[in-house]
């Protein structure tokens, strides 16, 4: 019975010991299961599209890429070196019109230009009435042998090139020739004013200075106020084309610069036949 007794104590401490190695090599294989689930989980996230890509999730690839300025590089995912650009390199901005027309202001010519033309308007005109003032003799022995119509082309013509030359001045800003024509013909299309005592009724005025020698002098204010009047009416048509016509509209190529010039040279005659051939010019 004792021998029975020992045997059986024998198998039951045996047992026990192999119950606790197996709990034993059940908790190590938990254990680093575990930690390679974790140590997996932090180095790779899977795809949950199945394409096989993996994004490295480690705190030092994560975040904002790291940039070399002296490189002109930037650190990307993996630490991989990726090229800097510089999008207004590739896209550079273009500056509007307005933006270029500021760039290209020169203010001191400006206003040169305003001074030479108030000038212009000012000084010929008074010149020319104290030449008809002081000098009346003298401008009755210049403009005698000149025919009335003659007068008046004259005048129209100087008027007519002086609005011509100031509509490519507003077109042709770049270039300073225009500017100089117009303010050189300004100046003599206020002395032939000056001259002429212009005036709305300033048929008067030169019959009381020049007398029966008047006729050249009134052709001459006709001929200015001729072109004057065809400016106003081109003014008023190209306005009204303008607003009337549509820019998809085959008329549209009455609106470009070159049209509208054409047109204002025509209206511009018309003003003339108008006096030459009008009975104006032997009636003031």
């Amino acid at each position: 019975m004792a021998t029975e007794q020992q045997s059986t104590d024998q198998f039951t401490a045996r047992q026990s010991a192999d119950t606790a190695n197996v709990d034993t090599a059940n908790t190590t294989g938990t254990a680093d299961v575990v930690d390679t689930v974790n140590v997996e989980s932090t180095a790779t996230v899977a795809d949950p599209a199945g394409s096989g890509i993996s994004a490295d999730i480690d705190s030092g690839t994560l975040g904002t890429p790291e940039t070399s300025d002296a490189l002109g590089t930037q650190i990307g995912p993996g630490h991989r070196p990726v090229r800097r650009t510089d999008p207004s390199a590739s896209h550079p901005r273009v500056p509007s019109m307005a933006e270029r027309e500021r760039s290209e202001w020169h203010k001191s010519r400006w206003i040169v230009f305003i001074v030479a033309l108030l000038v212009a308007i000012i000084v010929p005109y008074w010149a020319g009435r104290q030449l008809a003032m002081t000098g009346t003799q003298t401008v009755v022995d210049a403009v005698s042998p000149i025919d009335p119509r003659g007068a008046a082309l004259i005048a129209w013509v100087v008027t007519s090139m002086t609005f011509m030359t100031l509509g490519m001045a507003v077109m042709e800003t770049r270039k300073v020739i225009w500017r100089v024509l117009f303010i050189l013909l300004l100046a003599v299309e206020q002395l032939i004013s000056g001259v002429g005592l212009l005036r709305l009724n300033f048929w008067y005025s030169t019959y009381v200075v020049y007398g029966d020698a008047a006729a050249p002098i009134n052709a001459a204010n006709l001929g200015i106020l001729a072109s004057a009047i065809g400016l106003a009416v081109f003014a008023v048509l190209y306005v009204g084309l303008l607003v009337l016509i549509r820019k998809d509209s085959p008329l549209n190529v009455l609106t470009r610069s070159w049209s509208a010039l054409a047109i204002f040279f025509v209206i511009e005659l018309v003003a003339l036949a108008v006096v030459l051939f009008g009975g104006l010019v032997t009636t003031v």
